[in-house]
Order: C-alpha cells, then structure tokens, then sequence
C-alpha cells in the first residue's frame, strides 16, 4: 500500500495538469477578444458601476450570475451587450464600433461551453489602442 499512494497521486496530479492547461488554452482566445475590447474601462481604473473583467477571479464572480450564464450565451448580459446595434444604449464597446463576428462567435462558444476558466488567476491587460468613447 505504501507504494501504492505514492503512485496514485503522481498519477492524480498528471491528470489535473492537463485539464488546467487544456481550461487555459481553451481561454486564450476569450482572453484575447477581453483584453483587446474590453479591459480598457473594465478594468483596473473602471467605474464602480461596472463589472470588472480586469483578471480571471473577477470573471468568475460573474459566472453564474445573469452576466454570464454558463451555456447560455443569448441569456448572459455580457453576450448581449457586445451584441447590440451601436444605436443601442448599453452597447459595447461604446466606441462606436462593434466587435468582430469572429470575436463574438468565440465569446459565444465560451460561454456555450460552460464559460471554464483557467485554473489559476490570469491578470488581464489592455492590448491595442485606448478605444474612444461617445
């Protein structure tokens, strides 16, 4: 049995490391359509009132919640919102542009699939240019 523990765990703990870094790579390109679009006035210096998407601890606040609501894209309020016509309030990014299809398909398969984040806390930076306001 002694030897038999040992093993049992570094068997346990390889199949744990996959599952994180296959949830991480899964992420990456959340990550990237976040830190592009988003992290700019959700960040680090947002407003109280909105929801912070400034690393993946306050992602997860979010999930389970009406933001995000794990397989249901359509039903998460931070689906619709990148959804939304320009013209609409509350659309984002406010910056008069709305994202790409491809980056909303791939915040909707995120979601669909359960909106799994990595296993460890990932710090979300801004990438690309500050986007204007109107």
């Amino acid at each position: 049995m002694k030897r038999i523990l040992p093993l049992l765990l570094l068997v346990a703990s390889c199949a744990q490391k996959p599952a994180n870094e296959a949830e991480a790579v899964a992420f990456a390109p959340v990550l990237s359509v976040l830190e592009t679009n988003c992290v700019h006035c959700h960040g680090d210096n947002r407003l109280s009132t909105m929801p912070p998407i400034n690393d993946t601890q306050a992602i997860a606040k979010l999930i389970g919640t009406s933001w995000i609501v794990p397989g249901k894209p359509e039903a998460s309020r931070f689906f619709q919102v990148v959804t939304f016509p320009d013209e609409i309030p509350g659309a984002m990014p406010p910056s008069g542009h709305a994202i790409s299809k491809k980056e909303v398909q791939i915040l909707r398969d995120w979601i669909k699939a359960g909106a799994k984040l990595p296993g460890h806390n990932v710090k979300l930076a801004p990438q690309g240019p500050l986007p204007r306001s109107i």
